[in-house]
């Protein structure tokens, strides 16, 4: 099953609004063959498995870090390519709640299959944790903050300088996890200050680009920012608020940006998720982040910890956390560890969302 998850991320940003999905096909203890989704639209995983194995997968075991979907969509069910090549057991990961593909352990089950659901469900769920947020919840958008801070949990000096808290390493992983979200997001005050492109540059390409969003009460962008010199060229939108000026309104407007107007930031995240965004990558800056940590707004957290210190003067990446007692505050679930160069990746799930639970 690990093996299967490793496999499944290599479709990362290339398979949405589909999920990743990895398979391991074993006679025995033996791997004999292993595929994963690669491309939207293209074959799922069990396909891959199944067709690299060939005569070898009668009797096997399939192992799936999702449930083998039973219906016709872009491709065959992948249930009727499990029972026709003769698999014994699928071992799966989570339950699909998507609802025209759930259903397949049932019908492989129907059909003689032995089908074991839950193995590192937890692990699974994480993997798709966009996917099955969209499935279970459709006022909003999958919510994911992405800070670099210092050691003391800085994200800028005392002078306000950010760039770069982080090293080329850790850079580099950001514009691959860009890839994988349909929206990347930053507050107005960022846009103003950093002038960001807020594109993936590098070498794994979207098979979507993602739009890009600027929470911009006051709509203060203009045409002097590379977001609106490229509005047509990339998506950009931009959330003002119902009293922002009209006039700047409607010069973003001119220039291609397009402009919505909710009265609060949940409503400007239902408003995306009703254009058809189902998550979003928040990089800042510490205003917009720590008004959607407040609002209980963010589903996951990717922190990058560099190894400085900038002292008590700098500015502070969660400003206006409420204290807790320490037997009641929250406590998040590590997805993840790893370094990034001398950099430390950690990433944090507020819950893990099971299907079914």
């Amino acid at each position: 099953m690990e093996r299967a998850l490793d496999l499944a991320r290599r479709g990362w940003g290339r398979v949405a609004p589909n999920p990743l999905v990895g398979a391991v096909v074993l006679a025995g203890d033996t791997t004999v063959a292993e595929g994963y989704h690669a491309e939207y639209a293209g074959p799922h995983a069990e396909v891959v498995a199944l067709e690299a194995a060939g005569a070898r997968a009668r009797g096997a075991t399939l192992v799936v870090n999702l449930e083998p979907c039973a219906h016709h969509g872009k491709t065959p069910p992948c249930t009727e390519a499990i029972v026709a090549a003769g698999v014994a057991r699928v071992v799966a990961g989570v339950a699909d709640p998507d609802p025209l593909a759930h259903g397949g352990a049932g019908v492989l089950r129907a059909r003689g299959v032995i089908v074991s659901m839950g193995l590192l469900a937890e692990a699974a769920a994480a993997l798709n944790a966009p996917f099955l947020f969209a499935r279970e919840q459709a006022e909003r958008p999958f919510v994911a903050l992405k800070l670099a801070t210092s050691i003391d949990g800085r994200i800028a000096d005392a002078a306000g300088s950010s760039r770069w808290v982080s090293g080329e390493a850790a850079r580099e992983y950001v514009h691959w996890l860009r890839a994988g979200f349909d929206a990347i997001a930053v507050g107005g005050m960022t846009a103003l200050r950093d002038n960001p492109q807020l594109t993936v540059r590098g070498p794994l390409t979207p098979r979507r680009t993602p739009v890009r969003v600027v929470f911009d009460r006051r709509a203060m962008l203009n045409q002097t920012a590379d977001l609106v010199k490229t509005a047509r060229e990339v998506p950009t939108w931009v959330m003002s608020s119902p009293d922002a000026p009209p006039a700047s309104v409607s010069l973003l407007e001119q220039s291609g940006v397009r402009v919505f107007r909710p009265g609060s930031l949940a409503d400007g995240l239902r408003l995306l998720r009703e254009a058809g965004v189902e998550s979003v990558l928040c990089e800042g800056g510490g205003a917009l982040g720590a008004k959607l940590l407040v609002d209980g707004l963010v589903d996951r957290l990717y922190w990058v910890q560099a190894p400085v210190w900038l002292g008590d003067a700098a500015v502070p990446a969660f400003p206006g956390m409420a204290a807790a007692p320490l037997a009641a505050a929250p406590r998040w679930i590590p997805v993840e560890r790893r370094a990034l160069g001398p950099d430390t990746l950690l990433v944090l799930d507020r819950r893990i969302c099971l299907p079914g639970s």
